[in-house]
């Protein structure tokens, strides 16, 4: 049976401190019900004495049915010459209601003189007072030890000393932070292997990650005897964040033999990820190794050839495995093998169209020359290859369309356009207005093909980006416009290029309405 290491997610509070990310009541409540159904083990909700929002979800969190999480309450120890019973931090906590209390306290001798400014003697018996008088309210009590690394190297006795009394006092499991997130791996390993020696009570690690070492110094921790781990989805965290859950949870289980989530639940992983980054209003990276969408993604032509023959040559697991899927981009490094793969993917047949298949790479080298990019529009792509091959049909022609742009003195702006299409031997012609010309086009465009295609008004605009190309050239520059179109099911990209915006904004449009037609025609849901 293989050894059980904790995951302890602080998502909530240590991921909250997170630079731009702001979280809500409802927020809170999604999260956790994700990380629950992840199976995580601790999920630690706030600290009920810094806002009314921690307080309230706490009252929330007591009356809802947990799958596998136990609810932790934030806190630290009682002040300097303070009564527990009097402290109003420790009362917070016991009023939580929480199973599982955490408390921070001082280990590096510096911190308890400069930031405390108290004696060490008096910092020890903040802890045992404190872990005591949790404990005696019945509670789970984690004990966090801040600046343990630090401290250590410092005065090791001192440091020592405190997770001894913490111990003493009751405390259920012993948190080794490496709070200001700068100590290497080969020191957490050899550092937390003496005290997981010192110690008969369970050795946690929590791990920030400013020396860009916290997944790394956490998996040394379990190395060297640790069985719990703290850390954030996705990173998230004050300064450079901290462990991230979402790569120490696969490495563990899948590299060291260890079990974090209930079985089955690995495959989770890349779909929960993104969805607290959509809930945080956070921009999910494409490079997060496991979960990122460019984890399993292959762009040069030896790569894509190599993996054609077996996988195993350049992906360490496989995809599937957290949830994730393979993929390969077509750019101006891609070769033959490229070509092939998302040929086969998509369901075209090019094995024996050689010089057509060619030329077809050929044009792609020329687009992205121009700025074309299609690693982010597959769509287009798809739309490309498939009329290069003979394989598309368009949903319309353009004949004409012409904007009007107004501004009077001291009145906001009008923008209207008006287009001219033909489906076949019909012609419709129509107008519409909007926030701007490329609003005032898209809804012009929808507003005509409707009539001949109902299923388009199910079809909204879900992301419009532009970046300028070559920035020397000014207001006259080429850009590069990205549209991400959804229908409720799917989402697909597209790309213009041009040094007119409307242009580029125009092909990407006519590409993402086409591409949806195409959906259709492979009996998708529109």
């Amino acid at each position: 049976m293989k050894e059980k290491v904790y995951i302890y997610d602080t998502t909530l509070r240590d991921g909250a401190q997170a630079e731009g990310i702001s979280l809500s009541l409802e927020d809170k409540i999604k999260i956790a019900i994700k990380l629950d159904e992840l199976g995580v083990d601790y999920i630690e909700g706030g600290a009920p004495i810094s806002n009314p929002k921690d307080i309230e979800f706490f009252r929330r969190a007591a009356k809802m049915q947990w799958k596998t999480a136990k609810i932790a309450a934030f806190g630290f120890t009682c002040r300097p010459d303070s009564k527990t019973e009097e402290d109003s931090n420790l009362l917070d906590l016991i009023k939580c209601d929480a199973p599982v209390v955490t408390i921070v306290g001082k280990c590096w001798d510096f911190h308890v003189t400069k930031a405390l400014m108290t004696t060490l003697e008096e910092n020890l018996r903040m802890i045992t007072d404190s872990v005591a008088f949790l404990k005696a309210q019945g509670r789970e009590v984690v004990f966090d030890a801040e600046h343990f690394f630090d401290g250590f190297k410092s005065n090791a006795e001192y440091a020592k000393s405190v997770v001894l009394a913490a111990q003493k006092a009751g405390a259920n499991w012993i948190t080794l932070c490496d709070t200001n997130g700068g100590t290497l791996a080969y020191e957490i390993y050899e550092i937390t292997q003496k005290i997981v020696g010192l110690l008969s009570v369970p050795v946690a690690i929590h791990a920030h990650n400013d020396g860009d070492q916290a997944v790394a110094n956490s998996l040394m921790a379990v190395k060297s005897g640790a069985t719990q781990v703290q850390g954030t989805a996705n990173g998230y965290g004050e300064r450079c964040g901290n462990a991230n859950i979402f790569s120490i949870i696969p490495n563990l289980e899948l590299k060291m033999d260890k079990q974090c989530l209930p079985l089955g639940n690995l495959g989770m992983l890349t779909e929960v990820s993104h969805y607290i980054a959509e809930i945080a209003n956070a921009t999910h990276r494409n490079d997060f190794p496991f979960v990122g969408n460019s984890a399993f993604a292959h762009k040069g032509g030896i790569h894509v050839s190599a993996i054609l023959k077996d996988v195993n040559t350049y992906e360490h697991i496989h995809p599937e495995v957290v949830g994730n899927q393979r993929m390969v981009l077509i750019s101006e490094v891609s070769g033959m093998s490229s070509l092939l793969y998302k040929a086969r993917e998509w369901g075209i047949d090019i094995t024996k169209e050689t010089a057509k298949s060619q030329q077809f790479i050929v044009q792609i080298k020329d687009l992205e020359n121009m700025g074309y990019q299609f690693e982010g529009a597959d769509a287009s792509l798809e739309l490309l290859l498939r009329k290069a091959f003979g394989q598309t049909q368009e949903m319309f022609q353009l004949e004409t369309f012409r904007l009007i742009i107004e501004k009077k003195a001291d009145e906001c702006f009008t923008d209207e356009a008006i287009i001219k299409v033909r489906f076949g031997d019909k012609v419709v012609h129509t107008a519409a207005e909007g926030v701007g010309p490329v609003n005032a086009l898209d809804n012009a465009l929808r507003k005509a093909l409707v009539e001949n295609y109902p299923f388009i008004k199910n079809i909204h605009l879900k992301d419009y980006k532009v970046r300028v190309l070559n920035e020397q050239e000014a207001t006259a520059a080429n850009v590069r416009v990205l549209i991400e179109m959804t229908n409720g099911y799917d989402s697909w990209n597209t790309v213009g290029v041009s040094e007119n915006i409307i242009e580029a904004s125009w092909n990407a449009l006519v590409d993402s309405f086409n591409y949806a037609f195409l959906l259709r025609n492979k009996g998708k849901e529109v």
